[in-house]
């Protein structure tokens, strides 16, 4: 949860690529030029602010309030064209802001759940924005939490070379005066060509519905009973996966971003 009221700070920019789609160019080409020829699909790691389009709910909901803070904690599918997340709005009692939020076109329903250090946890179900088309066909897994405020939301946006330009294409079409607030480029890890497929598609599948999200959006009971799996099976196969990750996360690696 959120530790401050201030605002995101811009120490440790990028420079020059706070101007929009120049220095965001620059800065692309220039890893472009520093690509290592033996990872020709290395994996970047940026930070974005982009202003939220004005037909969403949630960016019209923080416009009409930009003192609140929201993160979005995670995402599952409801149907092709139907999300749900929870959203950590902060400040004010548990239910305020539910019928709000629920009054918005693209929101089909929201619920109340708990207060959680100074803000209150709401369960929303809403129309997909183009982006989770754009993260689908993609196959790239969206980074939680999404802090917004103001109508402005900073989007963590990791992608292999191949697909980075992508999604940068598509934020420049939502805010041409996009901020890159930070973008640097790693090779791939090793670690998941360690995961099985099966356990690939278990980690996925966990991921989406919000099992390692916090606060945990679905019980091992419940994930086990979408699986058709047993509890036990299920958490013997989680721990597994994990002691694979932190191995392998663990493990000294020679080359440093």
């Amino acid at each position: 949860m959120p530790k401050s009221n201030r605002a995101p700070s811009h120490r440790g920019a990028v420079p020059g690529a706070q101007g929009g789609r120049g220095g965001a160019s620059k800065r692309l080409e220039a890893l472009r030029a520093e690509r290592d020829p033996a990872d020709p699909d290395p994996l970047h790691l940026a930070t974005l602010r982009i202003r939220m389009p004005k037909g969403l709910g949630l960016s019209q909901f923080s416009r009409a309030h930009p003192h609140l803070r929201v993160e979005i904690l995670n995402r599952t599918d409801v149907s092709r064209d139907l999300s749900v997340s929870d959203y950590w709005i902060s400040g004010s009692p548990p239910g305020v802001w539910t019928s709000e939020l629920g009054a918005y076109p693209d929101v089909v329903r929201t619920d109340s759940l708990a207060e959680v250090g100074d803000g209150c946890v709401y369960r929303v179900t809403y129309r997909n924005p183009g982006i989770i088309y754009l993260y689908r066909r993609l196959r790239l897994p969206i980074q939680f939490p999404l802090r917004i405020q103001g109508g402005q939301i900073e989007w963590e946006v990791v992608a292999r070379h191949s697909e980075f330009g992508n999604v940068l294409r598509y934020a420049r079409e939502v805010d041409p005066e996009l901020q890159v607030l930070s973008i640097r480029r790693r090779p791939l890890r090793s670690h998941l060509p360690l995961l099985t497929a099966t356990q690939q598609t278990l980690l996925a599948r966990a991921m989406a519905a919000g099992y390692f999200a916090v606060p945990r959006g679905i019980s091992l009971t419940e994930l086990a009973r979408q699986l058709g799996r047993s509890k036990s099976s299920v958490s013997e196969a989680l721990a597994l996966i994990e002691k694979k990750l932190l191995e392998s996360a663990l493990r000294p690696s020679p080359r440093m971003p």
